[in-house]
């Protein structure tokens, strides 16, 4: 980067990415990204929930976020969905692609990816 015009590029081309991590929405994605969580593989959940939230058109509805720790270090990476009015969800061993799969299976068609569940006995 060597220009203010090439910063002001830079700067736009990532403000959709910023705005969802940062703005308001009817669910709150949030990930755990202590350090037992980014050494299990929190961070390309991370970007995968922000890119699939941003690509399905959700960005008015969805706020992807991210947390310390969230206490249950054994099932990193996880992610708890907070709605309006439901209960809390909490993904845990979570993956890239399995964030691709929450995205549409839950937070675009409404129903959790139970075999991606805390209290599924599989894991």
């Amino acid at each position: 980067m060597k220009t203010l015009a090439e910063l002001a590029a830079i700067r736009e081309q990532m403000k959709d990415k910023v705005a969802i991590r940062t703005g308001s929405g009817a669910v709150r994605v949030v990930v755990g990204m202590a350090t037992c969580g980014i050494t299990a593989g929190a961070r390309p959940v991370l970007n995968a929930f922000v890119e699939e939230v941003t690509k399905a058109g959700l960005n008015d509805k969805v706020m992807v976020t991210q947390t310390g720790c969230i206490g249950i270090c054994q099932y990193e990476p996880v992610v708890e969905i907070y709605e309006d009015g439901k209960e809390k969800v909490t993904y845990v061993k979570m993956t890239a692609e399995k964030a691709k799969e929450v995205v549409e299976k839950h937070l675009k068609g409404g129903e959790a990816v139970s075999q991606y569940l805390i209290g599924n006995t599989e894991l």
